[in-house]
């Protein structure tokens, strides 16, 4: 398969170095080998990673298995995976068990962005009900049209604005170049007369050192993680986005496992799911608080940010421009069938019916 020849050794090592389930060294006579699964994770340096993901395969696997399995893990940013060829590679089976990014899902299947569509989740609540009623919907797809078993989904903090000149609400950021990571974020950020930029979150702060960016769009607590705080001075608390991710299983990987593995992953992964969720509202709260440099912040670095809050005109804003931009363009990116999809799933529980296109 040419087209996956650029692969990088990381994903090799981690991925192709072997079958799905991998024998260990020899065990003692007394017990069982044993069995490995390669697991190709969400984007490293994140607390979703670190804290949930890497802990749960590498140690609480064989633990709760009382040692029967195991795996190795690596982010997908880097194991030489592009975002948007993740759902590929899972459905062909060269990445088994691997997570992908819903905003690289919807670079060939548009559908697949409407549970996070920009301005569209203003808070968690919100964000929850999309969820809920898409979800039926692409674990059916993702298992019909791709051969891919959707285990858990998770969820990123709040995606906000990180400006590095001040601002006193979305109209000061017309004419500002500034980072956004899916094509939604795209709609909205053109929409209140910005230059959307598209960058990886890797690529993040030097396109901020070179000048290329002078806002970007990411996470509150990921910022943070990464600096942000340190150079950019003002934080709209808006959810542009929040950032979702599933996490599946080639069918006929996941078909292998043995029933006793199969049924610890179906008990144990919801439980992974929750507490990723639970994490994603703490650290919404808690890297806007890093930020500022307040006492709530704990597990951050204290910045000396201004927060911005949304005011009554902002969330005018969102509104329309979620309406009259967001929603538009992305049924025009998949026509009919996003119509059909959001009027059955998303569209009854918010409220929003979507016009039929041509």
């Amino acid at each position: 398969m040419p087209r996956f020849n650029y692969l990088l050794p990381a994903l090799a090592a981690a991925v192709l170095a072997g079958p799905l389930l991998a024998w260990a060294a020899p065990a003692p006579a007394a017990s069982a080998p044993m069995q490995k699964l390669r697991v190709v994770g969400g984007l490293a340096d994140t607390n979703q990673y670190t804290h949930h993901e890497e802990p749960f395969w590498t140690r609480e696997l064989a633990r709760l298995s009382g040692g029967r399995f195991d795996a190795d893990i690596v982010p997908f940013d880097r194991a030489g995976v592009p975002g948007g060829d993740m759902l590929r590679l899972i459905e062909l089976g060269v990445v088994p068990f691997g997570t992908a990014l819903m905003s690289s899902l919807a670079i060939s299947h548009p559908e697949y962005a409407a549970p996070d569509l920009a301005g569209l989740n203003p808070d968690m609540a919100s964000l929850k009900k999309s969820v809920a009623a898409f979800r039926p919907y692409l674990e059916k797809a993702l298992r019909e049209r791709h051969g891919v078993e959707a285990l858990a989904l998770y969820v990123y903090p709040a995606q906000v604005l990180f400006c590095k000149k001040p601002m006193t609400g979305l109209a000061d950021l017309a004419g500002r170049r500034i980072r956004v990571s899916s094509a939604t974020q795209f709609d909205f950020v053109a929409a209140v007369g910005a230059v959307p930029v598209l960058t990886g979150f890797a690529q993040i702060m030097s396109n901020m050192a070179s000048g290329n960016t002078e806002c970007a769009i990411t996470g509150t607590m990921s910022g943070n993680t990464l600096g942000l705080h340190e150079v950019t001075s003002h934080v709209h608390t808006l959810p542009v986005t929040w950032g979702l991710a599933v996490f599946g299983a080639n069918m006929a990987a996941w078909g292998a496992l043995p029933p006793d593995l199969k049924a610890l992953l179906r008990r144990e992964l919801p439980k992974l799911e929750a507490a990723i969720w639970l994490e994603s509202e703490r650290e919404t709260t808690e890297g806007l608080a890093c930020n500022r440099g307040t006492a709530a912040c704990s597990s951050g670095r204290r910045g000396h940010m201004v927060e911005v809050a949304v005011s009554p005109q902002d969330e005018r804003r969102r509104q329309e421009i979620f309406t009259a931009t967001v929603l538009t363009r992305w049924l025009q990116r998949c026509k009919s069938r996003c119509a059909e999809v959001w009027n059955m799933t998303i569209g009854p529980v918010r409220g929003i019916t979507a016009p039929a296109t041509p």
